[in-house]
């Protein structure tokens, strides 16, 4: 995108999502991590970030990553605990929202990874919220 005076909007939202199922031990690599999203072509803005468990989990420190290298360098962004909870139908899943953040620029290379420090066969659903400029 070309520098001026003018002002940018957003061109449009979107929601990406992601499930991780293996438990990430490590903090500067990308091993066990799962790509949430890329910055869009003229970059981008990250709102807002969730996660539901999709089984029956022990509490479990769920992370959100920066990466500018398509994940040769890992940043931790945020990181939230999720309750031990057991699936039920007649419960509502309790849901993790990370708050450490108000919103996250992306340039159009940069990449957003999610990760649960726990494994969980049936997944953990990371939602998120993001403006492409």
């Amino acid at each position: 995108m070309a520098v001026s005076h003018e002002p940018v909007f957003a061109q449009g939202g979107r929601t990406v999502g992601a499930i991780a199922t293996a438990a990430k031990t490590t903090y500067n690599d990308s091993a066990n991590a799962v790509l949430l999203c890329q910055g869009g072509a003229n970059g981008s803005i990250f709102k807002g970030l969730s996660a539901v468990a999709l089984a029956t989990v022990t509490a479990s420190k769920l992370m959100l990553f920066y990466s500018p290298d398509n994940g040769t360098t890992m940043y931790l962004v945020d990181s939230v605990l999720m309750a031990a909870y057991t699936m039920a139908a007649t419960t509502a899943s309790p849901v993790a929202t990370f708050t450490g953040f108000s919103e996250i620029r992306l340039a159009p290379t940069d990449k957003l990874y999610v990760a649960s420090g726990v494994a969980l066969a049936g997944g953990i659903a990371f939602t998120g919220q993001i403006e492409d400029m």
